[in-house]
């Protein structure tokens, strides 16, 4: 659909279907949107940080718009739900790392040939041997097991960063190789610790891929490196972190080389072997890796912000469906062109800015969907989808009472809207529900364009999936080959996680306000279905529900 200020809107709710069609304009609605992203990517936010003055000035914001709007609050206290964090980094000098073999020390040179993680839980000394497990997985799906008759008890795994030859499904090769999976199976398997070997070098970049896009896990950079590691952020509460790996070392390839030294085997072999798809061998390394770690550790608060529409249906009411988006971004950093600010104006400002306007739609419609409808900003996406994480396990409504969630994460609203990329769209019913509601607007909706990237798994989405919870996530889509899938790629390979995230750049506001209303006709429509979504017989994620 070629979108215009102007558009004629027909609801479908109950309360309003004798109703004379309601012609809509766009374009204010479009800057209604937009004011709240210039707010939320403002220089004075100073990006947006979880801990810093520039999160709380965005939280208070969306507390002003849920009071404003009418919605319930929602949270612990009052809109917001407090989360506990604490913030590690190394203290250099007093963190070094050693290859001990033959009685003789060789040490690493922390940069050069390794980095240690704050992330991991060693605040001291340990020495342990190591093992060398080729790509270090285990994939029951594919009959694949890296760990099989390894005896890892104690001792440190290490791997090469890449996947193996194995044939499973783009949702299976997500869930497998994500850093908390990986780590859960070698756990199991006794390791007390991982070391990384870097894949194969690889060939120039496609324009437009840019690692990392759209998924939390980041770790705790601002921006793409320079100056000092920053700290990384993890959760206070011990029974949502579990047993955290004691050590985590990830080697370059010069320290990768030094540790295969004597093995019989090369980083060049073993390069080969993984551009050809191969299997890889496993074997002991000889020695041990001897490590101490000092950490310096800080507390600190950041809440998730959470308003309520209530539903309608006396019975009903008393399920809810989640529509969420990203409060934080990455904060100040390295400086490009002379700008340090990462105000993520897309990522995720935008997400919030339609999560408020949403929320103002169906308030303002004056007939509530039969189930209740919880609008929640989530703080520290791009630490690790930890504020997800907390509220999908500590939620302030009764977790069995959850039917679904809706999550908005740099839709990227930089052309007309004729599709919707749907990411989870052929994992559960709600992928049809998003196809009638997107219809009623004359929008498509298209599966996921780049499955290889992982995405359903890389936003706040997989907390509520990791829990059973359908869901689904959304983007601006495009056709292979046209002006749509230039500008996104050249946006994500020159704007993402950039400073000129920003309010500068050129977007479509009348295309953001009919996504929104997109939005808006999906969650009234899950929210009045007598039925519950549910995960269709044959998705992956079916296993999580409870």
């Amino acid at each position: 659909m070629r979108t215009s200020p102007t558009l004629v809107v027909i609801f479908a709710g109950a309360a309003v279907l004798a109703a004379e069609p309601r012609v809509v304009d766009l374009a204010a609605e479009g800057q209604a949107w937009w004011a709240h992203v210039q707010v939320l990517a403002d220089d004075a936010l100073e990006g947006r940080n979880v801990g810093t003055a520039g999160f709380e000035k965005a939280v208070e914001y969306v507390e002003r718009q849920f009071k404003t709007i009418g919605l319930r609050p929602a949270g612990t206290d009052g809109f917001r739900q407090p989360v506990k964090f604490q913030s590690r980094s190394l203290v250099a000098e007093r963190s070094h790392l050693a290859l001990v073999r033959d009685g003789k020390e060789e040490m690493f040179e922390i940069g050069q040939d390794a980095t240690l993680s704050a992330r991991a839980e060693l605040d001291g000394s340990t020495e342990a041997s190591m093992v060398f497990l080729g790509y270090g997985l285990s994939i029951p799906e594919a009959r694949w097991d890296d760990l099989a008759g390894i005896d890892l008890r104690g001792k440190i795994a290490v791997y090469v960063n890449a996947f193996p030859p194995a044939q499973v499904s783009d949702n299976v090769r997500s869930h497998v190789n994500t850093a908390d999976e990986r780590w859960a199976a070698l756990k199991h398997a006794g390791a007390i610790g991982i070391a990384t070997i870097p894949g194969p070098p690889a060939p120039a970049a496609n324009p437009g891929r840019g690692a990392g896009e759209a998924g939390g896990a980041r770790g705790g950079g601002a921006g793409r490196g320079g100056g000092a590691p920053q700290p990384v952020i993890v959760l206070a509460d011990r029974e949502l972190t579990g047993q955290a790996v004691q050590v985590s070392i990830a080697l370059t390839r010069r320290g990768a080389e030094k540790v295969l030294a004597g093995t019989g085997h090369t980083l060049d072999e073993i390069d080969g072997l993984v551009r050809d798809k191969k299997p890889l061998p496993r074997f002991a390394l000889p020695g041990t890796v001897r490590v101490q770690a000092a950490l310096r550790r800080a507390a600190l608060e950041s809440p998730n912000v959470a308003g309520l529409v209530e539903g309608s249906d006396p019975r009903l009411r008393n399920e809810y469906v989640i529509m969420t988006a990203h409060l934080d971004h990455v904060g100040v950093g390295r400086a490009v062109n002379g700008d340090a600010i990462y105000n993520g104006a897309m990522d995720d400002a935008s997400g919030v800015a339609s999560l408020i306007e949403t929320a103002r739609l169906l308030k303002n419609s004056g007939a509530p969907p039969k189930r209740s409808v919880l609008f929640v900003a989530v703080t520290a996406e791009e630490k690790g989808l930890l504020g997800s994480r907390y509220f999908a396990n500590r939620p302030t409504v009764p977790f069995a009472q959850i039917v679904a969630n809706l999550n908005l994460d740099m839709f990227l609203p930089l052309y007309p809207l004729k599709v919707i990329e749907v990411q989870g769209f052929a994992e559960s019913s709600l992928g049809e529900s998003v196809r009638a509601a997107a219809a009623t607007l004359g929008v498509e909706v298209q599966t996921d364009r780049e499955p290889e990237q992982n995405r359903f798994i890389r936003s706040d989405q997989y907390s509520f999936i990791r829990r059973g919870v359908p869901a689904l996530a959304f983007k601006f889509g495009y056709e292979f080959g046209s002006p749509e899938e230039t500008i996104r790629r050249n946006w994500v390979r020159d704007v993402y996680h950039q400073p000129n995230d920003d309010t500068k750049q050129p977007v479509n506001l009348e295309a953001a306000a009919t996504f929104n209303r997109v939005i808006m006709t999906l969650l009234r429509r899950v929210g009045d279905d007598a039925a519950r979504p549910a995960w269709n017989a044959d998705s992956f994620f079916k296993r999580f529900a409870k």
